[in-house]
């Protein structure tokens, strides 16, 4: 069976995956291991015809299947760029499969969770089909039905209001995505075939280019959650399912990132503002993502918001490619493009890690509040320890995979600086210290998550909690990704290399290879080193624990003769001071109580970074539209004889009209 043939079987293995256990009704947790073994199979084919299509000889085929429904076709093709996407939805389903035996399994035994086993099998299977696809039509067909899919798996616990909510928006906003990818369907010019246009056979500088770039950013960007347009993201991932967040966060917004990519590859030598205005894009959701994750006191809207800064540092690697191909700089395009893909890949792998890490965390404190948590290290310390190597590698640290794309893209923007000229040289030495800001405001932040949760003492009384053995092996066989990818970097060049030659439509001679360019077995060997560093250091300090005596004794307590766990700094008190640095953009909401006797009563203090995008911005904006049109809805009688008038008098006008053209 060729590559295409794996792929599209291993997307009817996962669609399959969850149907026994919700039609045959099968004992729970039989039903979750019978979906997980499907889905398993369904992984491995699906890895190997990735991988093959990525290291073979490269002659896509068209696999076309006919219906009676208007375009007449569904077509599928497995090029480079398919292949490289596919690589972290397989890894990132297969491990969220296997969480979801041990995350299910602490929940109250319920159909729901058949019926979620389901919705996920689903949102994998139209995920693979969707990447696959050839044409808009067929993009657009399992475009919906993963909308669709997800927006059922997150709202399973839909009694909750706070899940509705979040679910109707992420609703409207899929619903807003459709329709504009309908309109760039009829925007891309084609000869009566809905097929992709090829790479490079579009004019920059046609009428139309603008429009079918603007549509592109705005319909894939809402899906990616691009800042401003991310506004369905944060509620959607904080009130899902903890293994459904990291779906969402790990996949379904990078196929926001893959559209942006297969559209910019339409077009041949674009206008050098079209890469300074996505790299701009970038820059603003990096930095503002990470100014509202700062803020956040839900751990996992707080992951939720580094989602968006994330997909930033992606568009940034987009925007600079862009610039490459504008100039001409081979060496631009190469890092930027690679720098990108590869940060899809990474932010895929960390970023399930962390997800899934919340949903163990959460199920041990019985809260996403992170200021009611404290002291999980000793209760959870495989979920501890891999939360670790996943806040290292979203920081951007050595020796993890988070630093090895960012580097690329760092080096990009030096090399770029050193070749370029006027604004795009000035912009360029705008974006490397916004990245840097980027990069050291995460840290703070992972700083603040990680000691808050792991460290101290518990803010409020636990359960006895035992960490269930597949929810820890998920979470195990991610980091174990995270730490391979960046010790040895140069075995995915790879498998960059050919996707990178696929969409490169600079004229002249074969593109620098990527390994040589960003030195890539230099950050392996800096890699290893650090490592062994860090493991002798460790070696030495544990012994030298072990061979001295220990003892207790009283010191100068400096007022601190009662310790309570009250005591202890809360997320709002370790973010004080950069959310007051920052209070123009993220509008925080200070209560503060208001202390006028001698002996006052118990008082509290609460601060709230809001959605201000949403909440001050696009949820007020239709409420004054709803009040303004009110009497617009007295059209709305429900009279059948009134429906009747209606159409009769649009008929009456739209003839007028025609009769007057």
């Amino acid at each position: 069976m060729n590559p295409l043939g794996l792929v599209i079987s291993s997307a009817v293995l996962c669609a399959l995956s969850g149907i026994p256990g919700l039609m045959f009704r099968l004992p729970l947790r039989q039903g979750r291991q019978m979906a997980f073994g499907w889905v398993a199979v369904a992984s491995a084919l699906g890895l190997w015809g990735a991988c093959t299509a990525l290291t073979g000889e490269q002659h896509p085929d068209l696999f076309t299947i006919a219906w009676t429904l208007p375009a007449g076709e569904l077509l599928f093709r497995l090029d480079p760029l398919s292949a490289f996407f596919l690589l972290p939805v397989y890894i990132i389903f297969f491990c969220v499969a296997l969480y979801g035996c041990g995350y299910c399994a602490t929940s109250p035994e319920n159909r729901g969770e058949s019926l979620l086993t389901f919705c996920l099998g689903l949102t994998g299977a139209s995920i693979v089909l969707l990447l696959v696809a050839a044409g808009t039509i067929t993009l657009l067909v399992f475009w919906e039905i993963m909308a669709l899919a997800v927006f059922f798996a997150m709202s399973i616990d839909h009694t909750r209001p706070d899940v509705r909510r979040a679910g109707l928006h992420y609703l409207a906003a899929s619903h807003v995505t459709t329709l504009l990818l309908v309109l760039l369907s009829v925007l891309l010019p084609g000869d009566g075939s809905t097929r992709f246009p090829s790479v490079g056979s579009l004019p920059a500088d046609h009428p139309a280019a603008l429009a079918i770039l603007a549509t592109a950013l705005l319909g894939f960007g809402i899906k990616a959650g691009i800042m401003p347009l991310h506004v369905w993201l944060p509620a959607a991932h904080a009130n899902a399912p903890s293994h459904v967040s990291a779906l969402m966060s790990g996949i379904v917004i990078k196929m926001g990132m893959y559209g942006i990519f297969r559209s910019v590859s339409f077009f041949g030598k674009p206008p050098l503002w079209w890469g300074v205005m996505i790299l701009c894009l970038g820059i603003i959701s990096a930095i503002a993502g990470v100014l509202f994750a700062i803020g956040q006191h839900d751990i996992k809207r707080l992951l939720a918001y580094h989602s968006i800064e994330n997909i930033g540092i992606i568009v940034i690697g987009i925007g600079l490619a862009l610039l490459g191909v504008s100039s001409g700089n081979q060496i631009l395009f190469v890092l930027g493009t690679g720098g990108a893909l590869l940060h899809v890949l990474n932010h895929a792998l960390f970023k399930s890690l962390l997800f899934l890490g919340a949903g163990s965390i959460i199920h041990a404190a019985g809260t996403r509040e992170i200021d009611k948590m404290g002291g999980l290290a000793r209760f959870l310390p495989v979920t501890s320890s891999t939360f670790m190597i996943g806040a290292a590698a979203i920081c951007g640290l050595p020796p993890l995979n988070g630093f090895v794309s960012e580097f690329m893209i760092y080096l990009g923007m030096f090399k770029g600086f050193g070749t370029s000229s006027g604004g795009a040289a000035a912009l360029l030495a705008l974006a490397a210290p916004s990245l840097a800001l980027t990069g050291g405001l995460a840290l703070a932040c992972f700083v603040k998550v990680y000691g808050i949760v792991f460290l101290g003492t518990p803010r409020s009384p636990y359960q006895p909690h035992h960490e269930h053995p597949a929810m820890n092996a998920a979470l195990l066989i991610l980091a174990a990704l995270c730490a391979a990818i960046g010790l040895l970097p140069f075995a995915v060049a790879r498998l960059l290399e050919p996707v990178i030659a696929s969409i490169s439509t600079l004229p002249g001679a074969a593109l620098p290879s990527l390994q040589p360019t960003a030195g890539l077995y230099g950050i392996s060997l800096a890699a290893g080193v650090l490592l062994l560093v860090v493991i002798v250091i460790t070696a030495v300090y544990v012994n030298l624990l072990k061979s001295r005596s220990t003892g207790t004794t009283g010191t100068w307590d400096c007022g601190y003769a009662a310790p309570s766990a009250t005591m202890q700094y809360t997320a709002s008190s370790f973010a004080q001071m950069l959310v007051s640095v920052f209070a123009s953009i993220l509008r925080p909401e200070r209560h503060a109580p208001q202390i006028k006797e001698l002996f006052p009563a118990d008082a509290a203090f609460h601060s709230h970074v809001p959605e201000v995008v949403l909440d001050r911005g696009i949820l007020p904006f239709f409420e004054a539209v709803d009040q303004r049109l009110s009497a617009v809805r007295r059209l709305q009688s429900g009279q059948l004889n009134r429906y009747i008038l209606y159409i009769f008098l649009a008929l009456i006008i739209l003839l007028a009209i025609s009769a007057a053209l």
